[in-house]
């Protein structure tokens, strides 16, 4: 494990939802389990007018989110940690100047000996990201610090479009420099989006075949069982491709395309990602149709329950165009995936709650057993049931050599005895020890941007490309027309082993 410093983290927005439901319940986690310093300690601030006291209550002792871990902890532990959290109120406004807060922080390093070593995790809306930056920067912080160390962690959307993330970038970097900076993305907090890695470039049986001549396709498929419900005002603004496939999916593409890096160190892996993001074909007048496809779903009754469409959804524009689905086909310009296609999908309204990597592996070159049945596939799955598994085909008894798939699988729950980190528990963690291996770097943010930007102009300027689809089922069927040579995804059940279609290549 590596050492972390005293320090202190300061959460901008703490009186928001993301503080009560995630954050300090992952600080709480990280403090039970002994991976933060003897000294350390959290100051929370927003416009909210808030006591120490008031603030404690909100989010340890009538937290519904830590209700569980009070229960089980005698109150002096519990008391022990609500001590180490405080709060500062702005005022009403973000505006600045910080000189209260730079007072209470000063008088908290005293506190607790913390050495001016101090995080800023921005749990607020990013057109406020440079404000914030420049009021820090003021008093001292940033660029400006001389002391102790500061680091800034932001959260997504990062931008709007790629003018808008270049815009943010460039506003931030004027007070904190690019190795101060975290961009949070939790699906890379996530243990098997880490395994990535480790699967690819820990086993022999997989990196000699992790190119052009083995694997015939990859797949992609990040789907949610529910509907945009309360959130309707804001998603229609964004969409699946902005929600979604910009930041979550990218990287899981990049970890998956890129190449092995020199070592483990943050920027060593962070290079190759945004090489292998720079590598994307980027689509044209004449790919772009017949390369995405995008839906929203349509009123349906699933399990005798009437379900909205996405239209009739509270808060979404009448007549809207803001796509619920969002399917890609693309390809990697370079050695290793000259001629793979990649297929990306996110959606909402789908059968079940999945996100899991396909690796389709090319059938053998001359087909002995002709008929047969096998497929070999590499599928990790990311959520739920995380885990690995491998298809491949074996002979079934009797008679003549009739061969069907089998599974070899690993599951993350038979690991019974080792603690498995939440993503933000991860991340935070990372951040407090400098490692930015799981956070996006600004160029890698500005390469996804790159890609996905001109899909979305297209989509706006053209009105009459979106298909329907009946919530609880997977989508168009005009999707299945990207898959060359197989014409169907794999469509996952809620279980790792589960698919409901088979397609042979």
């Amino acid at each position: 494990m590596k050492k972390t410093d005293k320090q202190l983290l300061v959460i901008f927005g703490a009186s928001g939802d993301l503080t009560v439901r995630k954050l300090i319940p992952a600080i709480f986690n990280l403090y039970k389990e002994g991976h933060l310093p003897k000294k350390f300690a959290v100051l929370g601030t927003s416009r909210s007018d808030l006591t120490d006291e008031q603030f404690r209550n909100k989010v340890v002792y009538e937290s519904d989110f830590l209700k569980k871990e009070i229960a089980a902890h005698d109150k002096s532990f519990i008391d022990d940690f609500a001590n180490r959290l405080f709060y500062e109120d702005l005022g009403g406004s973000y505006e600045g100047p910080y000189t209260g807060l730079k007072s209470r922080i000063d008088s908290l390093n005293d506190e607790f000996g913390l050495k001016d070593n101090v995080i800023f995790y921005l749990s607020t809306p990013p057109k406020i990201y440079e404000l914030i930056a420049k009021n820090l920067s003021d008093q001292g912080y940033g660029k400006n610090g001389s002391k102790g160390w500061s680091r800034l962690i932001v959260e997504k959307p990062f931008g709007y479009s790629l003018e808008t993330a270049k815009a943010l970038n460039k506003g931030i970097q004027q007070y904190f420099e690019e190795p101060q900076i975290y961009r949070i993305d939790h699906y890379l907090g996530k243990e098997t989006v880490q395994n990535l890695l480790v699967t690819r470039f820990s086993n022999s049986i997989f990196e000699p075949l992790w190119n052009r001549n083995y694997i015939h396709h990859v797949e992609i498929t990040n789907a949610e069982s529910v509907g945009v419900g309360s959130r309707g005002g804001y998603y229609d603004k964004s969409g699946a491709l902005r929600d979604m496939f910009q930041n979550h999916l990218m990287q899981i593409v990049s970890l998956v395309a890129m190449e092995p890096p020199i070592d483990s160190n943050p920027e060593s892996i962070r290079d190759e990602k945004v090489k292998a993001l720079k590598s994307i074909r980027h689509l044209n007048e004449e790919t772009f149709y017949s390369n995405t496809t995008r839906g929203q779903y349509l009123a349906s009754t699933i399990n005798g329950k009437e379900v909205k469409g996405y239209r009739e959804e509270e808060g979404v524009a009448e007549g809207s165009m803001t796509e619920t689905y969002a399917a890609i086909k693309f390809f990697i310009d370079n050695w290793r995936w000259e001629g793979v296609p990649f297929y990306v999908r996110t959606a909402k309204c789908m059968p079940t709650k999945v996100t899991e990597v396909v690796i389709h592996f090319k059938p053998t070159h001359h087909r002995l057993f002709q008929g047969t049945n096998s497929d070999n596939q590499l599928i990790i799955r990311v959520q739920p049931d995380e885990g690995v598994l491998m298809k491949f085909g074996v002979k079934v008894p009797g008679q003549g050599f009739k061969v069907e798939n089998a599974n070899l699988d690993f599951y993350y729950t038979d690991l019974v005895d080792t603690y498995v980190m939440e993503a933000y528990e991860r991340l935070l963690l990372d951040a407090m020890q400098g490692d930015a291996t799981l956070y996006a770097r600004a160029d890698e943010v500005e390469a996804a941007w790159a890609f996905v930007d001109p899909i979305l102009e297209e989509w706006k300027t053209n009105r009459e490309k979106m298909h329907g689809y009946p919530a609880g089922t997977w989508g168009p069927q005009f999707a299945d027309n990207l898959i060359e040579g197989k014409n169907c995804w794999r469509n996952p059940g809620p279980n790792l082993a589960d698919s409901e279609d088979y397609c042979e290549l």
